[in-house]
């Protein structure tokens, strides 16, 4: 007999609640929760095929311990006791010699216990490095130019309320892929209930083919394109005169700064002609209310935190912050600890954040008291690779695979090896996993109870334990427990807890309720009453919306957006374009895929089964390439290195512009990098300076390229099968655990 759990799906940051029929203990399928409210029943194909990925055969399952050189990819099984005691006792000999803070921790983009990993035992050994393989480029810029400017972040996936809007604007973020169940709302907004549409995308998206206007820039110029369209609304008098005089910081300020930046200065920059700049500003303007969703594609370029800066500027002064069918206010549930909250009960005394690498030249990521907390992976490689400013020796990671996702991926290939103490946490052995130390086995979201509140959900939802993990798999909390409590000189103040089903009643006993009865319910609907800021004061200096930022001018930098023109390109270089004539934007995805995570799933890897760089068909005939042909691609950012992607044709992108795809690895590949080095585009890409000077952002979209026909791989479509397990179960019960399609 079959039963159905109420659950929450984790393999990405949407949170879709899921229907998971499981019988005799194991998983018939997984569907979408129709009652939930914010995914509507709405679930991807990663969710679908996710008992694929609990039950594949090449899954970590018990602790490894490296037996031959680092990157050898020799391990031998041990029990988790003597794991967890001899790396509490390598910590204690590096801190003995080296100091707390040359340890860290690390997480990844997901699960978001990772998170709370890296955070919570960070904090209980003492070190003030929390470290992250791309927030530089993913999330940091958006956090804290919105908190500089708002206090909180309104206008990533959290904030559009899209179902209730009239226009929608959309710039460098195409959520029906990155966020599909927040994407669905976007497409309902504007199918269902006639919301106007504009997308700001140098590809021409299946979003953008439904707008009302489309705006195909040329990437890394989203600054000079917003700065146009506040210009445009100001001097028309199209803002919000009311909300500007009573929650606005620095209009005046504002109004003399953009003088000058007109749609006919911002055109021949962007691409766009000056009369589209207008028409979109007007739409966006005169449309109430009107929803702004900005993500990750103006943060990957050196104006990414002054462009978010920009995109909320526009928002506010047009007064749709805090209203029905704007950009919304976070809400909470009173009495639950929040994942902020969690973060916040892990400060660290003001003398060890002092510490912090590279808190000097970043301030407001990794000074001692940061808008948003993490260390930039330029700065962690150097101080693993060549000691400066500090040694940094150890290294505990969850939830991340940062050799694929980091730039310059030889360089921290090198770094990773050159740690004295290195753990991983993953479900399977990925190329950074081959460099580690030990690798401890987790539980995937199948396998564990969890509170989810991630920012953008209107509730807070229980993620319960549908299947047992296999017996020797744990969660990465309870690892953060078990191992701070062999360390004698770990503070327990930061882990009190003694299991997971304690830290999750501690996040929801202010509520009122136990961790069953949250269970029980399933999710509790956060309430919203509007307009939002007439609640309150805006979390900031002035305890208003800074259009000229308080923050920013206080640390140097400049207090209004400004736009800076890219170290490359048709302006600054155009005789290096002569040599490397297209401009690259990476990071497009596959649905089938969260980052580099789900290429051992046969059913998604069927689906997406390789490294695709979309080309204009001009560009197919410069090449003397067709449809499925291999191409090589170079960049003048790091010299000697090149990758191979699969081409495919395509009208939907500038004739000057390639589109490459992100994270691939090759697990088929039977060495212990896996194929990284091959089609990650990441190993052409530099973190080196310059960079964006307020989270040193580096320009992976609008970085300049050349291509070379090349043969394609010897390995074929798959590479052939799977690795198997060193118990001889073979990759034909990966293929019967996956579940039919939908």
């Amino acid at each position: 007999m079959s039963t159905v759990i109420r659950t929450v799906c984790q393999e990405c940051h949407s949170e879709c609640g899921v229907l998971v029929e499981v019988e005799d203990g194991r998983v018939k399928s997984i569907k979408g929760d129709p009652d939930h409210p914010n995914s509507r029943g709405y679930i991807c194909v990663k969710g679908t095929n996710y008992a694929a990925f609990a039950g594949h055969p090449d899954r970590l399952r018990h602790p490894l311990r490296r037996a031959g050189a680092k990157g050898e990819g020799k391990w031998e099984r041990v029990s988790w006791d003597e794991a967890l005691d001899d790396i509490a006792a390598r910590l204690t000999r590096i801190r003995e010699t080296n100091g707390a803070k040359s340890l860290g921790t690390f997480h990844g983009t997901a699960p978001r216990q990772a998170l709370f990993f890296a955070r919570l035992l960070a904090s209980a050994i003492g070190t003030p490095n929390v470290l992250n393989t791309d927030l530089h480029i993913c999330y940091a810029p958006s956090m804290v130019g919105e908190f500089a400017t708002i206090g909180q972040s309104v206008c990533q996936e959290q904030g559009p309320d899209y179902l209730s809007s009239k226009c929608v604007l959309v710039i460098g973020a195409n959520p029906t892929i990155s966020h599909p169940g927040r994407g669905r709302d976007l497409v309902d907004a504007v199918e269902k209930n006639g919301a106007k549409l504009i997308v700001v995308d140098p590809r021409r998206t299946s979003l953008a083919a439904m707008a009302d206007i489309w705006l195909p820039i040329r990437p890394g110029t989203d600054v000079a394109l917003v700065l146009a369209m506040i210009h445009t609304i100001i001097t028309e008098q199209l803002y919000d005169s009311e909300f500007v005089a009573r929650y606005c910081h620095g209009f005046d300020e504002l109004a003399a700064h953009i003088r000058t930046c007109t749609p006919e200065w911002a055109a021949p920059l962007t691409w766009l002609t000056a009369d589209k700049i207008r028409e979109a500003a007007r739409l966006y303007a005169t449309t109430k209310p009107a929803a702004l969703h900005r993500r990750i594609g103006i943060e990957q370029n050196i104006n990414s935190t002054q462009t978010v800066r920009a995109t909320a500027i526009l928002a506010a002064i047009t007064g749709n912050i805090g209203v029905q069918g704007g950009n919304l206010l976070a809400g909470s549930l009173p009495g639950f600890v929040t994942t902020g909250g969690i973060i916040n009960f892990c400060k660290l005394p003001p003398e060890v954040n002092a510490d912090r690498l590279g808190g000097a030249e970043y301030p407001l990521i990794s000074g001692a008291d940061p808008l948003f907390l993490f260390v930039h992976p330029a700065v962690f490689t150097e101080a693993m690779l060549t000691g400066e400013p500090y040694p940094l020796k150890a290294l505990l990671l969850a939830g991340g695979n940062p050799v694929v996702n980091m730039q310059n991926t030889r360089r921290a290939w090198d770094a990773f090896k050159n740690l004295e103490c290195f753990v991983v946490l993953d479900f399977f052995m990925t190329p950074t996993a081959e460099l580690a130390d030990y690798v401890l086995p987790a539980t995937t979201w199948l396998e564990r109870d969890d509170c989810c509140d991630e920012v953008y959900l209107s509730c807070v939802a229980a993620r319960q334990k549908a299947i047992e993990p296999p017996p020797e798999c744990r969660d990465d909390v309870q690892i953060a427990i078990d191992l701070a409590k062999r360390i004698p000189w770990a503070d327990p103040k930061y882990l009190p807890w003694r299991s997971m089903a304690e830290f999750n009643e501690f996040r929801v006993r202010g509520t009122g309720l136990s961790f069953a009865e949250l269970k029980q319910r399933g999710y509790i609907e956060v309430d919203r009453k509007f307009p939002q800021y007439e609640q309150g004061r805006f979390r900031t200096p002035t305890g208003k919306v800074e259009l000229f930022s308080t923050i920013f001018e206080k640390h140097g930098y400049d207090p209004l957006p400004s736009y800076s023109e890219l170290q490359e390109g048709p302006v600054s270089t155009p005789d290096l374009m002569k040599e490397y004539p297209y401009i690259l934007i990476t990071g497009a995805r596959a649905l089938q895929f969260y980052h580099s995570s789900g290429r051992q799933i046969r059913a998604l890897r069927t689906q997406s089964p390789d490294p695709l760089l979309d080309i204009h068909p001009e560009v197919a005939r410069q090449q003397n390439v067709s449809n499925g042909d291999w191409v090589w691609i170079e960049t003048p950012r790091v010299k000697g290195e090149r990758v191979r992607l699969k081409v495919r044709i395509t009208q939907d992108l500038d004739p000057r512009v390639v589109s490459a795809q992100h994270g691939w690895w090759f697990p088929e590949v039977d060495t212990p990098d896996h194929g990284c080095f091959e089609s990650n585009i990441n190993v052409i890409l530099s973190d080196d300076r310059p960079r964006e000077p307020i989270c040193g952002s580096v320009p992976l979209r609008g970085t300049i390229c050349r291509l070379e026909k090349a043969e394609p791989p010897s390995r074929g479509k798959l590479g052939g099968p799977f690795r198997a397990r060193t118990d001889g179960t073979s990759d034909e019960l990966a293929k019967a655990a996956e579940p039919s399609r939908p």
